[in-house]
């Protein structure tokens, strides 16, 4: 029963801090295509402000530090959230280059939304690994 609450209070913990990191992605995609940036390349910097912004926070909040210190912590979350951000960009083009109407936050949720599971178990089970 206490492993089922842990498991269920980090899987709400990692849906917070990835709904911050949805909203850092998606504002920082909405100024940047505001501020005149092709909705493509705009995407590849905001995932990559998301992605820093969710380490830091899973780290400390979600997962904890693992046994390895952060630099290969670092190295193993960011080769599965490279992995994961490739599948989520590729989902938002295809959206973008499927249906031209759609606004690039709403592509950008839908991604996000598909990508979610990925990322909670291979950063639980890879990069904040404790043994």
């Amino acid at each position: 029963m206490m492993a089922a609450r842990t498991g269920l209070s980090r899987l709400v913990r990692f849906g917070l801090i990835g709904g911050l990191g949805f909203i850092v992605d998606a504002g920082l995609l909405a100024l940047l295509i505001q501020s005149g940036s092709d909705p493509f390349l705009a995407r590849l910097v905001s995932i990559l402000a998301a992605m820093v912004v969710t380490w830091r926070l899973n780290r400390s909040l979600t997962f904890g530090a693992s046994a390895d210190g952060q630099v290969r912590e670092a190295g193993r979350y960011f080769t599965i959230a490279i992995g994961v951000a490739i599948l989520n960009y590729a989902i938002y083009s295809a959206i973008l280059l499927m249906l031209p109407a759609c606004p690039p936050v709403l592509a950008t949720a839908i991604a996000t939304a598909i990508c979610t599971i990925a990322s909670f178990f291979g950063y639980g089970r890879f990069a904040f690994r404790t043994a």
